[in-house]
């Protein structure tokens, strides 16, 4: 969709189409309200103006919008890049990555049940040994430190999928 056609929405379609940006019905409802945009960056600032004026009810709606990392099958699925690897790779990588995997997991578990939401992290680009690293630093955090951490990363993901929106990326 262009710049254009999202600005000439209706508003249940143009709310339509941010929720599939981010799940906070606050921003949802700001961002439709908020057309016409006249740039790219003007959507985005626009976007991130909002954003950092909700609440925190509003970032745990948005958080909730993102599959729970915390499922091992999922997780399997997810980071399942060694499937095309030749039989005779070694089985310590094929270990690794199911160690990371269950690591993963149990963090997220970890995470979840000390912050009351769960982990969230701009994941685009990074392995599961990233991700793992990424989880293992901020666990000891507080609240107060991770709902500002997750919320920061949020404003990433919704940024990306605002430029997926636009058709600006795949």
């Amino acid at each position: 969709m262009t710049l254009e056609e999202l600005n000439n929405l209706s508003i249940e379609a143009a709310e339509e189409a941010f929720g599939t940006c981010c799940t906070s019905s606050r921003w949802i409802e700001k961002m439709a309200f908020s057309r016409p945009f006249n740039s790219v960056e003007h959507i985005q600032q626009v976007a991130l103006d909002i954003w950092w004026d909700l609440k925190e009810p509003d970032f745990l709606e948005a958080f909730e919008g993102h599959p729970k990392i915390g499922d091992v099958s999922s997780l399997r699925k997810k980071y399942a890049n060694t499937k095309g690897l030749a039989s005779n790779e070694q089985s310590g990588v094929n270990d690794a990555d199911e160690a990371v995997i269950q690591a993963l997991a149990s963090g997220n578990q970890e995470y979840d049940k000390k912050n009351g939401f769960i982990f969230i992290v701009y994941a685009t680009g990074k392995s599961a040994a990233q991700m793992l690293d990424i989880l293992q630093a901020r666990l000891p955090n507080d609240r107060r430190t991770e709902l500002k951490n997750a919320a920061e990363e949020q404003s990433k993901i919704t940024a990306l999928r605002i430029n997926k929106l636009l058709g600006l990326v795949e």
